[in-house]
């Protein structure tokens, strides 16, 4: 007797939790050639809002956690991702219309990006930051700190990777103590909340990377406008777009890293680029 296939539903992940949308709506997610894949959940901006709550909530304890912890926990990801790394082939070889071969060599790198960042959590600070010369009987430091919530956009369109970005987008801001929400590629998102669920197992407390899936221009501009984040990465973004989301973002002072041209390549500068420099002066004893 044939049984009936489980299809799965593909939901967000807000505050440690797969909720669907508020709003109740779906996408159909196809592959490349019109073949049905999935239904996902559309983000509304309710979604957005909830999600920016719950980062919000996390920053305290995350921030608050030593550096060296929060190596690990990047780590562990990388390890639960090499472990489900054939499920994440078979998901962006149907999505993404790649060969296996191409799939693979892109789910190895993201797992490489989340090990990187890992082993810069407790280093960058050491590069980031300096002992500044004064004239006087003073130490003065320079130290850089995590601004707080920052909103990622992946990379979008046919050079998206929809895992990789979503790597190379979550990982580097992580890493200096920041949560996050990450809007996922709008038209291969399966991965991002297969992603969502090596997060749910990773140690990675709840709140700290929450996965909104659904279209970019009905949940960026009133994430470019909320008073409560603080930096906005547009990586994904196009021109036109991301000058419009900038100007919105600009009523709050919140930081914005621009646009790339593809994946963004593992570097000090992700790390860096949402943090801030505290910089603490401290007398020194005369002799």
């Amino acid at each position: 007797m044939s049984r009936l296939t489980v299809p799965k539903t593909y939901k967000l992940f807000i505050g440690g939790k797969f909720p669907r949308s508020e709003s109740g709506h779906t996408f159909e997610v196809s592959t490349p050639k019109g073949e049905f894949l999935a239904n996902a959940a559309a983000a509304s901006r309710k979604d957005a809002r909830d999600a920016v709550v719950a980062a919000r909530g996390a920053f305290p304890g995350w921030s608050g956690a030593t550096a060296y912890n929060r190596g690990q926990v990047l780590y562990r990801v990388a390890e639960v991702l090499e472990g489900r790394a054939e499920q994440f082939v078979e998901e962006i070889r149907q999505s993404e219309g790649v060969s296996a071969r191409a799939a693979r060599t892109q789910v190895e790198n993201s797992i490489d990006t989340w090990v990187w960042y890992a082993g810069f959590a407790d280093k960058y600070a050491q590069v980031a930051g300096n002992g500044n010369p004064v004239s006087g009987p003073y130490f003065n430091l320079s130290t850089p700190d995590p601004m707080g919530v920052v909103v990622a956009l992946c990379p979008q369109g046919s050079s998206g990777q929809s895992l990789l970005g979503l790597s190379a987008s979550v990982a580097p801001i992580v890493a200096s103590g920041n949560t996050v929400v990450v809007v996922s590629h709008a038209s291969q998102p399966l991965s991002a909340i297969s992603a969502a669920e090596v997060f749910a197992t990773s140690d990675v407390p709840g709140g700290v990377i929450n996965v909104l899936t659904g279209n970019p221009a009905g949940i960026m501009p009133w994430m470019a406008s909320h008073a409560d984040v603080n930096g906005l990465d547009l990586a994904g973004a196009d021109q036109e777009s991301a000058l419009e989301w900038e100007k919105a973002a600009a009523q709050t002072l919140k930081r914005v890293q621009g646009p790339s041209n593809g994946i963004p390549a593992s570097s000090l500068h992700r790390i860096t680029a949402f943090v801030e420099t505290k910089t603490v002066w401290h007398t020194q004893a005369l002799g």
